[in-house]
């Protein structure tokens, strides 16, 4: 398999020169994923449904390269506020409770734009 790179639309993705996912061989990175709404271009204000928006999009993707969620293997996380961890460690539980990756959750200053709660990525590996 060649290097292939996805795009989920976001006007960030051409100006900041990054892909969604970078799929090389049996392998799948996903990264900059945070809570918008591709179809609207809307951000919800609550880390609930940012972290569901992120799992969608990361799915949309991995899918695009026939990938599925269940072939991560490695997810880092990274929210504004130690307060929605919980929260978002709910989401993850939703999403990836059976999958369970290697995970890491970091808080950080902030993101890239002041609305973005969080933001999602992860490796997958194809499975044989």
């Amino acid at each position: 398999m060649t290097r292939r790179l996805i795009s989920t639309g976001s006007p960030f993705e051409k100006a900041g020169g990054y892909s969604r996912a970078v799929l090389d061989g049996e392998f799948a990175f996903v990264a900059g994923t945070t809570g918008y709404d591709y179809a609207t271009m809307t951000m919800p204000a609550d880390v609930t449904s940012q972290a569901r928006n992120c799992f969608r999009t990361i799915e949309a993707a991995l899918a695009e390269g026939g990938f599925a969620m269940t072939d991560i293997v490695r997810a880092t996380y990274y929210i504004t506020d130690a307060r929605d961890a919980d929260a978002l460690i709910a989401v993850c539980g939703e999403t990836l409770g059976d999958i369970r990756p290697a995970s890491t959750l970091l808080v950080v200053a902030g993101l890239y734009k002041p609305e973005m709660k969080v933001e999602i990525e992860v490796t997958a590996k194809l499975r044989t």
